[in-house]
Formats: C-alpha cells, structure tokens, sequence
C-alpha cells in the first residue's frame, strides 16, 4: 500500500520576494509621506507655505 502524500497549499505571504526594493519608491520618498499637503500653484499658495514655514526668528 501506497501513503503518497499530497503537499499542503502553500500561504501566498510565505513565498519569497527576489524583486529589487530599492526599485519601488516607498511612502516616505514622497511629500504625502511626510505628512506635507499636496502641491499647490499660485502666489497665494506660495505665501501661505511661505508663513506656515517661516522660522521663528523672522517674525
């Protein structure tokens, strides 16, 4: 008699992953990343950051 075994289905998280990570860019390579708002055009958008970034010392 025969106990041919049949393999048990692997998990889709075990399998390994060779692709190169440093090829896919990561959330903190962006501005959304580090928490900053989305890019905006326009003078009125410029001085906005420009007050909101200002070090104090320039008050």
């Amino acid at each position: 008699m025969s106990t041919a075994q049949t393999p048990d289905p692997r998990d889709p998280k075990d399998v390994l992953d060779f692709d190169d990570p440093l090829s896919r860019p990561s959330s903190d390579d962006t501005d959304r990343g580090w928490g900053e708002s989305p890019a905006s055009s326009g003078s009125a958008a410029d001085l906005a950051r420009f007050l909101d970034e200002k070090p104090p010392h320039h008050i």
